[in-house]
């Protein structure tokens, strides 16, 4: 199974995360299928470069049945990612928890 997650890149003290797909049997930082973008978490909020996604590839591996991880997800939600919403609504109205 295909997972979105985060893979720590960055040096010691100044994390920076790449956003991946990566089967759900590789390590976090192991081997990956494609780099989707980055996060760097020091950025101030209102950075444009805080989250960087290639959206088109995104929703092809989010098409694709891939899924999110719970952090993935969140910044995908922000980005306004619509399946990332979509998912969102689907566990409020089925009850099941995150």
């Amino acid at each position: 199974m295909v997972k979105i997650r985060l893979t720590r890149t960055g040096r010691k003290h100044y994390h920076t995360f790449r956003i991946v797909a990566a089967e759900s049997t590789s390590p976090r930082d192991g081997r990956f299928i494609e780099i989707l973008g980055h996060y760097n978490p020091n950025l101030a909020n209102n950075d444009e470069n805080k989250v960087v996604i290639k959206k088109e590839r995104i929703e092809h591996w989010l098409g694709k049945g891939a899924q999110p991880s719970h952090t993935v997800w969140t910044l995908l939600r922000k980005q306004g990612i619509n399946k990332a919403t979509a998912r969102e609504t689907r566990k409020k109205l089925s009850g099941a928890s995150a």
